[in-house]
């Protein structure tokens, strides 16, 4: 029995107070926006999104292409003539090389390349927004996991102040065992709380093991079984969150929202894109060519060819089968389903919010019960232990009294940890959720 308390103290000890170094909240987000998976991923996708804003990408610059060429062909000829005579040839070798420039350039198409520019700085904002989506569901994660382990290790905390309790009871009980005032029954019965409390609280250690391996996963960490000690040790609550405040900045720096909203906008130059195919269109384009062929046979042995070309080109689409109307008429509904989809966005974003705040109005109310529940307790588990060791109260009793007090406990961290997670929502839908990192 002392081996198996002492293997419980050293867990304990080991998980509470000899961690290897102390992390706060801000050095965990930080870790996190630095090594986490999705982060890199979010971020290398921003980046082709943000290459691809470009002139040239758009059409508003010209293309030039450089070509060469080299060849030849070996032939041999047998002229029959009509006299009867025949004249042969062998092994004629003519050779040709060539070299090409050319330039071309779109004037005009109809506004297109202007719109086209318009949409890649647009689709460059998403990727920036996708990206602050992405960050902002990670530090709500981290938040949520790092103040889980601090609910965690108090539960551990309280589990190892019950474990106290059963064993200064045992201890009682086994004086008053050798003092004749006590029955074995009652010291057996004291030995099965204690290594009952001793099972859980050991059980717990492993749940609070698992929260760190989690925030430790969040974080990327190359040694996920890195042990630390949280910097906050109790789950502090905003209680000033106010409903309206709250709507009014949801609506305004909503993340999902502006996506939508830049979704919507996309559509818009698509649409105008294809619209732009109704007028006409005007092209340049120019060249400079340098040949030159060589003979084995003929009136001349080489010949040299260069100089330049260029053209202007105008065209109007008059019939693609009515493709353009087909696709105009796609690209409007197309617009339409970007606008419901906002107003979907919208709408369960309020309903969240609202249900939420709810939740979170609410749980603030429980706490204040819960922790006069626990004032109760407490005291009421003080006035028990008092009349157990006066032998003015049952065994039972006492074990009920203690058990309320544990359960007391629980309750509050339960319920702060959930207040907590839906000031953490609240935060999320808001867009200010970034306000844990400043």
């Amino acid at each position: 029995m002392r081996l198996l308390l002492l293997s419980i103290s050293i867990l304990s000890g080991s998980l509470i107070s000899n961690s290897q170094n102390v992390m706060q909240l801000k050095d965990c987000i930080s870790k996190g926006l630095e090594n986490n998976f999705s982060i890199l991923i979010a971020r290398n996708n921003e980046s082709i999104s943000k290459n691809n804003f470009t002139a040239g990408n758009a059409g508003y610059l010209p293309k030039l292409d450089l070509t060469g060429r080299y060849g030849g062909t070996v032939n041999n000829t047998t002229q029959n003539l009509t006299d009867g005579s025949s004249n042969s040839t062998s092994g004629v070798h003519n050779t040709a090389a060539t070299a090409n420039a050319s330039l071309g350039w779109t004037i005009f198409d109809g506004f297109s390349v202007r719109t086209t520019y318009k949409k890649l700085n647009e689709l460059k904002q998403l990727g920036e927004l996708n990206t602050q989506l992405s960050v902002e569901n990670l530090v709500a994660e981290i938040i949520a996991g790092y103040y889980n382990y601090i609910q965690q290790v108090q539960t551990l905390n309280n589990l190892d102040y019950a474990l106290t309790l059963s064993r200064e009871r045992l201890r009682i009980d086994k004086d008053r065992y050798v003092l004749g005032s006590s029955s074995k029954l009652q010291v057996l019965q004291s030995q099965v709380y204690l290594n009952a409390d001793s099972s859980r609280l050991s059980r717990q250690g492993e749940v609070v093991r698992a929260a760190q391996v989690k925030l430790n996963e969040l974080m990327a960490l190359e040694e996920l079984s890195s042990k630390f000690e949280s910097a906050d040790s109790i789950i502090q609550v905003d209680e000033y969150l106010l409903y309206e405040k709250l709507l009014d900045a949801t609506l305004a720096g909503n993340t999902s929202l502006m996506i939508a909203t830049k979704n919507k906008t996309v559509s818009e130059y698509d649409y105008k894109i294809i619209t732009s195919r109704s007028y006409p269109y005007l092209t340049m384009s120019s060249g400079y060519t340098y040949a030159l062929s060589t003979y084995e046979t003929g009136s001349y042995k080489n010949q040299t060819i260069n100089g330049l070309t260029y053209g202007l080109t105008f065209g109007v689409n008059v019939f693609d089968g009515f493709n353009q109307r087909r696709s105009i008429a796609n690209s409007n509904i197309e617009i339409q389903n970007k606008e419901l989809k906002y107003l979907e966005i919208e709408q369960g974003i309020k309903a969240d919010l609202l249900t939420i705040y709810n939740v979170y109005n609410n749980n603030l109310r429980l706490i204040k019960l819960e922790e006069q529940n626990l004032a109760t307790a407490t005291e009421n588990l003080d006035i028990a232990l008092e009349r157990y060791k006066l032998g003015s109260l049952s065994g039972l009793d006492l074990r009920e009294v203690q058990k309320s007090l544990l359960d007391a406990k629980e309750r509050l961290l339960a319920i702060q940890y959930q207040t907590k997670l839906a000031e953490i929502s609240l935060k999320l839908i808001s867009g200010t959720i970034m306000e844990y990192y400043r």
